[in-house]
C-alpha cells in the first residue's frame, strides 16, 4: 500500500494490546501465498501466538509437528457436518488452553483439510454462530454465510479470549478492507 494508506502503525498497536492463551495455527492453501486479498497474513502480524503452515504444495508436505499439543485442547474451525458451534457454554467446558486449526484458501480448498489431512481425524471440529454476514469487500466467496480467514479468527477468539479482542482484531480488519478499497479507488461505503 501506499505509504499514506499504509496500515503497519495500525498492525502493530493491534498486536501490542492483544495477549491470549489461544494458539493460530493457519492451514493456508499453496496458491494464497501470492493474493493480495489473503487476510491469514494479516492475522499472522496482528497475533503473537499465530502461525500459518502452508499445505497442497506439490513435493512439499504440510509441517504438522506440533500442532496437536496433548497439553492444549486442539480444533478445527470449519463447518463440518461433525461440527460444533462454538459457544461461551463450549469454551467453559475445556480444561486446557485452545489451539485453534483455521483452514485458509477459497471454501473448495478450505473445505478439503479435513478430508486431507489425516493428523485432524481426531480433532474436535467447530463452528462460528451465522450471527452476521462477512464486512469482506476484497473478495466474494462462493458460500454466502462464508466469512474470511481474519474475521473467522476475530469472531472465534471473541468466544475464546472475550469481546475486547474481537472488537481490536475486527476495528483493524476493517481499516484494512477501507484503506485498501481506497487504494482501488473505490470509496468505502459508510
Amino acid at each position: 500500500m501506499r505509504r499514506e494508506i499504509c496500515i503497519c502503525d495500525c498492525i502493530a498497536a493491534c498486536r501490542d494490546s492483544i495477549v491470549t492463551q489461544t494458539r493460530i495455527v493457519i492451514l493456508m492453501h499453496h496458491r494464497e501465498l501470492c493474493r493480495t486479498t489473503n487476510t491469514a497474513r494479516l492475522a499472522q502480524l496482528a497475533l503473537k501466538d499465530c502461525e500459518i503452515r502452508v499445505r497442497g504444495q506439490l513435493g512439499t508436505p504440510l509441517i504438522t509437528e506440533g500442532v496437536v499439543d496433548p497439553t492444549r485442547q486442539t480444533l478445527l474451525l470449519y463447518p463440518t457436518p461433525a461440527a460444533k458451534e462454538l459457544t461461551s457454554e463450549l469454551v467453559l467446558s475445556f480444561d486446557k488452553p485452545v489451539t485453534l486449526v483455521v483452514p485458509d484458501g477459497t471454501w473448495g480448498q478450505a473445505a478439503k483439510v479435513a478430508k486431507r489431512e489425516a493428523f485432524l481425524k481426531t480433532v474436535p471440529h467447530v463452528k462460528l454462530p451465522l450471527d452476521r454476514a462477512s464486512e469482506y469487500g476484497l473478495r466474494r466467496g462462493a458460500h454466502e454465510k462464508g466469512v474470511a480467514t481474519f474475521e473467522a479468527i476475530a469472531r472465534a477468539l471473541g468466544l475464546l479470549e472475550g469481546p475486547l479482542v474481537q472488537e481490536r482484531l475486527e476495528a483493524l480488519f476493517a481499516i484494512m478492507v477501507d484503506r485498501t478499497l481506497r487504494s482501488r479507488g473505490i470509496e468505502p461505503v459508510a
